[in-house]
């Protein structure tokens, strides 16, 4: 019943500038910081030039210690998240959205079945997942029907070395399908210079188990200084959500070596394997909830169709990327060849809400069979970034192109699972097939940018990005017609950028931006009877922003205000198989930012970020659905002595479910507040350098709020809610030896 069919597609989500940001951010940190040999991102992705141009930290007292911070020499909003935080302020069991979310305008990113033991979703702005884009290292990554992400695969958080989330379309040199909302940037550990052999283990709520090794091989001075890094872990957990089980094992390695004396090759690859029992639509109805509590999922009843037995999949992810880095004739060049896969081969029952009674056409009349479906999401992508950059007199000129392919194989096979066999629920054949579809895309995207050194304390960046994007689908049986189709569109944009940082004194800088982002349509638009019909635009986006940072022993401080015309929204009109996809109206976005950290001495700091944020839809005037009006954030934190500590508090404002503003989909504000507390032993002998043990406690006040509601076509009856997870408790150590 079981079909291992592979192949290949693609996605992707941009991030130069951001990446500039953190590795500079690394380098600059490393070099001036005060004792705490703190480390921000990974350089993997971007050119040495690039990196200078974008990202200046203070090495201050405050600079080590603040959760989010923006640089210096920043051209947009930013949110900087070093790998500091991440270790001492975030589980080791949590995804990367969990990290996320401290930031400012940065809403939801709460797992249902405990922190890092389920998928999560985060919005920026009000902009949803799917409309910003995501990268490791410098590559976008996604979905390949449209660029949306999965936060439990590929990357942990504990294999994270750093985030810069940046808040708008960034220079013409940030690439990606989905410009149109911002980008979250991920980057990879840095290698170390010296030898480290480090287990870990973390325990925690849930019976969740976690143990993993990471080796740092140190440099090699007669190889090229070429340093490893190879990290793996293993995690089981039962889950705070009923017969949630979940086993991950992840794995990742990273090379870099010099070959020569102006060239530098990294190579990196991870590998990720998911067992995980959920529902497919996952979510609980009030009645669910209040018979068998907000944490019901699934249950051990085979006549039902929330059978933990009917609700699994298996899920397997590999990312991996050679970059070469060299000088030639006064320009920096720099090549990053990738490819990623990600394979999500799904079992479910019919319906989790309940809405679908039992019974069968594969079974006699009358039956109560229970129906479900097999789900395959399997696609590949491979891609080529080059990136050209020389420093003139007046400025440093950048210039490239993105090429990328991809190749998916998606389909949904219906099931009767009390007799184990296909079940022919459709009208026409294939009967027991509700789509099986290929499809596959090409895109390029040149750029060419000039960051203009205007005055001593003047940058000035003009740029120009154009993107060609051809979709091709190929379906026996085609989603939501149900009918054989074979089609081809293509999407074009040319995006202008300006770009202006202004250094008042050392200080203190301001910055302004006006941008062109877009969107590419998604694979849907082919979900119709006539494709040539239903060709709209790509979604696009022009930002306005303005704001300031200011970088001081005791304080860092940042504010931005921004305006955002979203333009082309894709709507549709008729159904079945008059359904055509169009453009139409738009969304106005704007808001106010700002972050804070104050460092009060002894060891203690205070942090404060928050927003407020109107997202309004250009015909009713109205809050679109899921774009929270307002963020906020509150923490104390302690770090000295080998001791440290954070208590923070994330509040994410009223929002919508659905579009209109309907009083039954108000989903009120919800605040949670984690408490991490550890200890590092530095020296202990010869042989163990050093030891680490560290107690969190996530939702520490055991709020259990709505995050999410899913609204059923079928009536509010069966609508369903995903909740706050109870309070957890985790305990790692780890050693180094």
């Amino acid at each position: 019943m079981k079909r291992n069919k592979q192949a290949f597609a693609r996605n992707m989500i941009s991030a130069h500038v951001l990446m500039a940001i953190t590795l500079m951010a690394y380098q600059h940190v490393h070099a001036q910081s005060v004792v705490q040999n703190e480390t921000v991102a990974s350089d993997s992705a971007l050119d040495a030039e690039a990196i200078k141009s974008k990202v200046v930290i203070s090495g201050s007292a405050v600079g080590n210690r603040a959760p989010v911070q923006s640089s210096l020499k920043a051209t947009q909003p930013q949110s900087i998240i070093t790998a500091t935080f991440i270790e001492q302020s975030v589980t080791d069991l949590a995804d990367y959205n969990a990290v996320a979310r401290i930031a400012p305008s940065v809403g939801s990113g709460i797992s249902a079945n405990g922190p890092g033991l389920a998928e999560t979703k985060v919005t920026l702005r009000g902009f949803q997942d799917g409309e910003y884009n995501m990268t490791y290292d410098g590559i976008p990554f996604g979905d390949t029907n449209d660029p949306t992400h999965h936060s439990t695969s590929y990357f942990p958080a504990r294999i994270i070395g750093g985030m810069v989330i940046e808040r708008g379309p960034g220079n013409a040199s940030n690439l990606g399908q989905a410009t149109f909302g911002g980008s979250i940037n991920l980057f990879s550990k840095e290698l170390s210079q010296d030898f480290h052999f480090t287990p870990y283990s973390t325990f925690g709520s849930w019976n969740t188990r976690m143990y993993g090794v990471q080796i740092d091989s140190g440099m090699f001075q007669n190889y090229g200084n070429a340093m490893m890094m190879f990290n793996a872990s293993h995690m089981t957990t039962d889950g705070y959500l009923t017969y949630s089980s979940v086993t991950e094992d992840n794995y990742q390695f990273k090379l870099q070596r010099r070959l020569g004396t102006d060239t530098t090759v990294t190579v990196f690859s991870t590998y990720n394997k998911i067992n995980s029992y959920t529902p497919d639509k996952a979510g609980v109805t009030m009645n669910q909830a209040a018979q068998f509590g907000k944490n019901y999922a699934l249950n051990n009843d085979p006549t039902s169709q929330n059978y933990y037995g009917y609700n699994f999949n298996y899920k397997t992810t590999d990312f991996d990327y050679i970059r070469l880095q060299s000088k030639l004739a006064g320009w920096n060049l720099d090549n990053t060849l990738y490819t990623y896969a990600y394979n999500n081969d799904t079992y479910s029952g019919q319906d989790a809400s309940g809405a679908t009674a039992n019974g069968t056409k594969a079974g006699p009349t009358g039956n109560k069979d229970v129906p479900g479906y097999n789900k395959l999401n399997s696609y590949r992508v491979t891609g080529d970034i080059l990136k050209a950059t020389n420093q003139l007199s007046a400025g440093l000129l950048r210039a490239g192109v993105w090429l990328e392919s991809a190749n998916t194989n998606r389909h949904t096979y219906d099931i009767d699972w009390t007799l184990g066999v296909p079940n022919p629920k459709e009208a026409t054949a294939p009967k027991s097939v509700s789509y099986d579809q290929r499809s596959s895309w090409k895109q390029y995207q040149p750029f060419v940018e000039f960051e203009w050194a205007a005055a001593a304390a003047l940058t000035i960046t003009p740029g120009l990005k154009y993107s060609h994007f051809t979709r091709q689908l190929d379906a026996s049986v085609n989603q939501g017609t149900r009918i054989p189709t074979s089609a081809e569109q293509t999407y074009t944009s040319t995006l202008p950028f300006l770009t202006a940082n202004y250094s008042i004194n050392q200080e203190m800088s301001a910055y302004a931006q006006i941008a062109r982002g877009f969107l590419v349509p998604n694979l849907s638009m082919f979900y119709v009877n006539n494709p040539s019909l239903s060709a709209p635009k790509p979604q696009t986006s022009t930002n306005y922003q303005i704001g300031v940072v200011h970088q001081a022993r005791n304080l860092t401080f940042d504010a931005d205000v921004y305006y955002i015309d979203f333009d082309n929204k894709i709507a549709s009109t008729g159904t079945g198989n008059d359904l055509v996809y169009y453009n139409q109206g738009g969304v106005i976005y704007k808001g106010l930012e700002a972050a804070i950290t104050y460092y009060l001495g002894s060891g203690f700091s205070v942090h404060a970020n928050g927003s407020v944020n109107s997202a309004k839809a250009k015909d009713t005037g109205l809050q679109i659905a899921k774009a929270p009006d307002s963020t906020a954030a509150l923490g104390l934190l302690y770090k000295a002595n080998g001791l440290y500590g954070s208590l923070i508090a994330k509040n994410v404002g009223n929002q919508y479910a659905k579009d209109g503003e309907p009083a039954a989909y108000k989903i009120p504000a919800y605040m949670t507040t984690d408490l991490t507390v550890g200890y590092r032993w530095k020296n202990l002998g010869t042989l163990v350098k050093n030891l680490k043990t560290q107690i969190g406690i996530n939702n520490l006040f055991d709020k259990q709020d709505v995050t999410s509601i899913s609204a059923s076509s079928k009536g509010t009856a069966f609508d369903q809610y995903t909740f706050q997870p109870a309070r957890s408790w985790s305990v790692s150590v780890s050693a180094d030896f």
